[in-house]
C-alpha cells in the first residue's frame, strides 16, 4: 500500500521496524547478523496492519461479563455456536455478554434468540444479549434468575425478551456493578485479541457518553476519566498487543466549556508512545455538537492549544453548521494544520466538502448503516467524497450501532450493501484497492503527529505491522468479503494472533 502500489514476495522486521521490502530472500537476511526467524506465508495475501480512525474499542474493553462479539453470526445458529464456543472458556455460572456492535437484520431470521435457544447453547452459563446503544435485549433462564434477584429487576419476558431503553439500562446496570478493575483488565485483553484476529493494528478511539451510574446509561456511556486506566495497566503490564491512539470526548454545555479547558490545561496531545498514544478531542467537544456559541467557543480554545479536533455528522444539516463555525474559528486561528475532522458523513454536498478541504480538514467514513440502514441513498457517497480529493479515511464506529470488523465495512463501501442483503447505497460504491487504502495508508494522516510516517504501509523505516488474510481479498466473490480475517497479525515484528493455519 505506498504510492506505487507495489506488490512483493519478502518483508523483513528487525527491532520493530521494516528493514527490506522486495524479491529477495537473501537480501532481506543480509539485514541480520543472526537468523532471524522466517515465516512462509504458503501463498497467501498479506498486507499492512489495517488502522481503524473512528471507533470506541476503549468502551468494548470495559464492558461487564464475557463479552463475545456477535457481529460475524449469520442465523440464530451461528449464535448459538458462537456462544458455545465462548462458553468452553468461561467459568461455569460466569456471565456472557453481547453488548451492541451487531443487530437482528443480519441474521436469516431477522429477531434475537429466545430464551430457549440461549440454554440450549448456553445452559451453564447467564447470557445477556443486546443490540445498539439501548437494546433491545435477550437472556436465557440463568440470566432471567439473576435479574429477578434485583432490587429493581427489569421486566423480561417468558421468551427472554428485555425491551429497549430503560428494562435494558436497568440489566446493564446490575452488570456494570459487579466489575472489578481486574474484571475490566480481562476484558481490554479480550477486546485487543479479537481486535488482532480481525486484523485492525492501531485503533483511534473516539471516547464515550458520560455514565451517570443509572439505567439511564447505554453501551456508549462510562466514566469519562478512569475508562482508560484498565487499558493503560494492560500496556504497564506488557500485555498490549494493539496500538491505541486516545481522543477525550467531552459534553460541555456553557461557554465557559470547563471540561475542554481542563483537557488542555492538563494533558498533552500525541502523548506517549508507539504503542499507546494520546491524539486530540473528539468526537465530541461540547453538548451542541452541530455548532452554537457553545461550540465555537470549545472549538476557539481547542484551535489556540493547537489541537485537533473531531466531530461527527448525521444529517443533511449538521456538517454544515459544523463547517460554518471551523470558518469563524480560523478567521481568527488558522486551523489549517491542525487536521479536524468531520466523521460519518453520510449526507455531505461537494460545496461543503470543498469548504472544509479549504480549511485543511478531513472526513473519515464507516459502513455503520450496514445493521440497520435502509436507502434510497443511505451515504456515505464514498465515490463522491474520494473524487474531492479531501483526505479521507475509514473507521468502524464499533462496537455499539455498528461493527468493528473491517471487513464489513469495506464490504458495505465496495458493493452498497446493508445486512439484509438490499442495495441501499447505488452510485456510491469504491473499488477493492480504494476501501483497503482508506484502510491503511490513507489512514495515518488521522493519526498524525510521530505516527504518520510509522503506520500505513510496508515500506523501509516504518513499524513492522503485517496481517495475513485468511483468503484472497482481490479475488473472493463479494459475499464472502465479510468473512475475512487474519491467520497472522503480527504487530512490531512479534506475532500477536495465529490461527494455526501457517
Amino acid at each position: 500500500m505506498d504510492t506505487d502500489d507495489n506488490v512483493v514476495s519478502v518483508v523483513a522486521i528487525k527491532s520493530g521496524h521494516v528493514v527490506y521490502v522486495g524479491e529477495s530472500e537473501e537480501d532481506a537476511l543480509a539485514n541480520f547478523n543472526k537468523v532471524p526467524t522466517t515465516i512462509d506465508l504458503k501463498g497467501r495475501v498479506a498486507v499492512p496492519g489495517l488502522i481503524d480512525c473512528h471507533n470506541h474499542i476503549v468502551l468494548l474493553g470495559n464492558r461487564p461479563g464475557y463479552h463475545t462479539p456477535l457481529e460475524n453470526a449469520y442465523s440464530i445458529a451461528d449464535v448459538q455456536d458462537t456462544y458455545r464456543s465462548r462458553a468452553s472458556t468461561v467459568p461455569t455460572g460466569s456471565f456472557i455478554t453481547t453488548i451492541g456492535g451487531f443487530h437482528p437484520n443480519q441474521f436469516n431470521e431477522t429477531r434475537l434468540p429466545t430464551l430457549a435457544e440461549l440454554d440450549e447453547a448456553l445452559p451453564d452459563h447467564p447470557v445477556f444479549v443486546s443490540y445498539g446503544f439501548a437494546g433491545a435485549a435477550a437472556t436465557n433462564s440463568r440470566g432471567k434468575a439473576f435479574f429477578e434477584s434485583l432490587d429493581q429487576p427489569p421486566a423480561i419476558g417468558d421468551d427472554g425478551a428485555i425491551a429497549s431503553g430503560d428494562e435494558n439500562g436497568k440489566a446493564l446496570l446490575a452488570l456494570r456493578q459487579q466489575l472489578a478493575f481486574e474484571d475490566r483488565k480481562r476484558g481490554v485483553r479480550d477486546a485487543m485479541a479479537y481486535a488482532a484476529a480481525m486484523g485492525v493494528t492501531t485503533h483511534l478511539d473516539q471516547g464515550a457518553f458520560p455514565a451517570t451510574g443509572t439505567s439511564g446509561d447505554g453501551a456508549a456511556n462510562e466514566d469519562l476519566y478512569a475508562m482508560h486506566l484498565p487499558w493503560l495497566s494492560v500496556y504497564d503490564d506488557g500485555g498490549g498487543i494493539v496500538r491505541l491512539r486516545i481522543n477525550f470526548l467531552h459534553m460541555d454545555d456553557t461557554v465557559e466549556v470547563p471540561t475542554v479547558q481542563q483537557r488542555l490545561l492538563n494533558a498533552f496531545r500525541f502523548f506517549g508512545g508507539d504503542m499507546v498514544r494520546t491524539g486530540g478531542i473528539g468526537e465530541f467537544a461540547t453538548a451542541d455538537y452541530a455548532g452554537g456559541p457553545v461550540f465555537e467557543a470549545a472549538a476557539r480554545r481547542i484551535a489556540r492549544a493547537g489541537w485537533r479536533l473531531e466531530v461527527h455528522s448525521l444529517t443533511g444539516a449538521d456538517y454544515q453548521t459544523q463547517i460554518q463555525a471551523f470558518e469563524a474559528v480560523d478567521a481568527e486561528q488558522s486551523i489549517a494544520d491542525l487536521r479536524w475532522v468531520i466523521a460519518h458523513v453520510p449526507l455531505i454536498t461537494p460545496e461543503y466538502l470543498e469548504r472544509l478541504k479549504r480549511l485543511g480538514g478531513g472526513v473519515n467514513l464507516s459502513g455503520w448503516q450496514y445493521l440497520a440502514g435502509t436507502g434510497p441513498q443511505a451515504g456515505p457517497p464514498f465515490r463522491d467524497i474520494l473524487a474531492s480529493g479531501i483526505p479521507t479515511g475509514m473507521g468502524g464506529d464499533g462496537m455499539q450501532i455498528a461493527p468493528l470488523n473491517p471487513w464489513v465495512h469495506i464490504y458495505y463501501a465496495t458493493t452498497g450493501k446493508n445486512a439484509l442483503g438490499e442495495v441501499i447505497n447505488p452510485d456510491q460504491q469504491i473499488s477493492r484497492e480504494e476501501a483497503l487504502r482508506l484502510y491503511t495508508s490513507a489512514n495515518q494522516w488521522f493519526l498524525g503527529g510521530p505516527d504518520e510516517h510509522l503506520l500505513g504501509s510496508l515500506e523501509v523505516g516504518r513499524l513492522g505491522d503485517v496481517v495475513v488474510l485468511s483468503d484472497d481479498y482481490f479475488e473472493v466473490p463479494d459475499e464472502e468479503l465479510r468473512r475475512i480475517r487474519s491467520i497472522l497479525t503480527v504487530v512490531g515484528g512479534e506475532v500477536v494472533y495465529d490461527s494455526g493455519d501457517l
